[in-house]
């Protein structure tokens, strides 16, 4: 049969807050998509919702986990670290994907970024 463990009261206030926070960030994100015009502004609030978010909740679980097995539990870790790196890796290549096909459509779009030493001069 398994033991309950009773968590401290500042414990479940401290999961409860941060689950509250991931959650608004979450919610912030969702309306910057539905609200913004372009493509290119509606890419930005959920990439940094997403990622601020995922590192609240994951703060979460790591904090109710260890409290529950009265040790640390640090394997939630993983996916916010793998948020961070990925997150702004795709966004990055869906802006130069839609970036590219506004350029291949003929419409106005910012000059290329020269990747060389030539600067105009």
């Amino acid at each position: 049969m398994m033991q309950t463990v009773e968590l401290p009261f500042w414990l479940e206030l401290a999961t409860a807050a941060l689950l509250l926070i991931g959650s608004l960030f979450a919610l912030i994100g969702a309306i910057g998509l539905v609200r913004l015009k372009d493509y290119f502004q509606r890419m930005h609030p959920p990439a940094l919702a997403s990622t601020i978010g995922a590192w609240c909740v994951s703060l979460a679980s790591i904090l109710y986990f260890s409290g529950l097995k009265q040790g640390p539990v640090l394997h939630a870790w993983l996916i916010p670290i793998l948020l961070s790196i990925t997150v702004p890796v795709t966004t990055l290549l869906l802006a130069r994907a839609a970036l590219f096909r506004k350029r291949m459509s003929g419409e106005q779009v910012p000059d290329e970024v020269s990747s060389g030493g030539d600067r105009g001069n």
